[in-house]
């Protein structure tokens, strides 16, 4: 079992029903991606509840139906114990993530970090990402206000250790008023 509080951990997605009766499920992909799902982890883990451990799970098969991807873990063997993790979170090592191309970076790079528009003027800090059904959104915290930017590439210049500069549009900031 893993410690669901370290930083080794990132969701990949969400486990939303069973399916059939020989204890596979749905998974909701985080990433938007179920591709990136299938085939890309041999070993996943999965919540034991929303403060408990995480318990590794092998990935006996897995494919893509629409936005989701059907799952079978090997001790997951008919629809009652699929029905007993439904609603779970499923992680991965971060150390497992795959490889990015150059100019490529993972939405939990940008979590915690400072941000500073490209002239250096401090805006935030990022404090969670928000996956929505379109576009996803980085939640900025500034002095007890919060206000929401687009996770558009375009828009992110550079990510280092502690520090994302963003080059945002005129006015952006403003709708969020």
């Amino acid at each position: 079992m893993a410690d669901l509080t370290g930083d080794d951990f990132v969701p990949l997605g969400k486990i939303t029903k069973p399916h059939g009766i020989r204890g596979e499920v749905k998974i909701y992909p985080y990433s938007g991606s179920p591709e990136q799902f299938v085939g890309a982890y041999g070993h996943v883990h999965i919540a034991a509840d929303d403060q408990g451990p995480l318990i590794e799970q092998t990935i006996e098969r897995a494919r893509i139906q629409g936005k989701q991807v059907l799952a079978k873990f090997t001790n997951c063997s008919d629809r009652a114990a699929a029905e007993h993790i439904v609603g779970r979170e499923v992680f991965v090592r971060k150390d497992n993530l795959p490889e990015l191309d150059e100019n490529e970076f993972y939405l939990h790079e940008l979590e915690g970090k400072e941000l500073v528009d490209v002239s250096g003027a401090f805006l935030g800090i990022s404090s969670r990402i928000l996956t929505t059904g379109g576009q996803d959104l980085l939640i900025v915290q500034n002095k007890g206000r919060e206000f929401m930017v687009p996770i558009v590439g375009a828009f992110i210049q550079s990510i280092d250790n502690d520090r994302v500069v963003l080059d945002l549009p005129p006015g952006l900031l403003d709708i969020n008023d």
